[in-house]
């Protein structure tokens, strides 16, 4: 039986609520996850991961999809761009949209999540839950931040247990939460603090975040699939040493 809407990046809101009106009670699936399903070998081995996950997903949850919402625009990527097709090809029902509406007032910009004192990884699985659920985090606290992350949520969350709570969320992520995740400025904002420059291995953000890493004194790191030690070490180090 058909019970799922997928989804990738960030679906325009107003497709959003119309899907959600129509399919009150299927169940959403962020493509962009790593459930861990079987690797189809599709995707070529130098790639981004993410990618990789969009496209073992849908097949793997293939006669439970009624339909896919796909952004295919600066509001995710070229390559969700070609798979959208591809899928699309393959059977699919696929819905293509893009996001890429300027936000009116950056200044005035509401940010709860990003600016919580939640674990890191908590904020993160908030902000992709929330573009789906819609739910009203106001009430969170704003706290003094003493590091930044910057960047699209990490195949492996894992990774963001290092950082300490009072961790801010900068990149893709805080355009997520804004809800305008094709905002160029939003995504490049950070404040003066150490921040981690994070990407995925292959994706065309790593030249932006090596730019803001160079800029601001950051950190880039850079990760294909799973964290290596290497990794982990840079991140605890540049903690522990600011």
């Amino acid at each position: 039986m058909k019970d799922i809407i997928a989804f990738w990046g960030y679906p325009r809101i107003d497709l959003i609520e119309s899907t959600k009106k129509a399919y009150p009670k299927a169940v959403w699936v962020d493509l962009d996850i790593n459930y861990n399903y079987p690797d189809l070998k599709f995707i070529p081995d130098n790639y981004c991961v993410i990618i990789k996950n969009i496209y073992n997903n849908a097949l793997y949850l293939k006669d439970r999809i009624i339909k896919i919402l796909a952004p295919t625009g600066k509001d995710k990527c070229d390559s969700a761009y070609f798979i959208s097709h591809i899928l699309s090809d393959m059977g699919f029902l696929v819905e293509k949209s893009v996001f890429e509406d300027k936000c009116p007032d950056i200044a005035n910009l509401k940010l709860p999540i990003s600016k919580s004192n939640l674990p890191l990884k908590n904020k993160i699985e908030l902000i992709t839950k929330n573009i789906y659920e819609r739910k009203d985090y106001s009430y969170l606290e704003e706290v003094k931040p003493s590091f930044g992350f910057w960047g699209v949520p990490p195949n492996d969350l894992d990774i963001l247990d290092i950082f300490p709570d009072n961790t801010w969320v900068y990149g893709w992520s805080r355009a997520v939460e804004a809800q305008y995740p094709g905002d160029w400025e939003i995504e490049t904002y950070t404040d003066d603090i150490p921040t981690v420059f994070f990407t995925q291995s292959f994706c065309s953000k790593t030249t932006v975040a090596k730019y803001l890493a160079n800029k601001t004194g950051g950190l880039l790191i850079d990760i294909d699939n799973i964290p290596t030690n290497s990794a982990k070490a840079k991140i605890e180090a540049f903690i522990k040493l600011r």
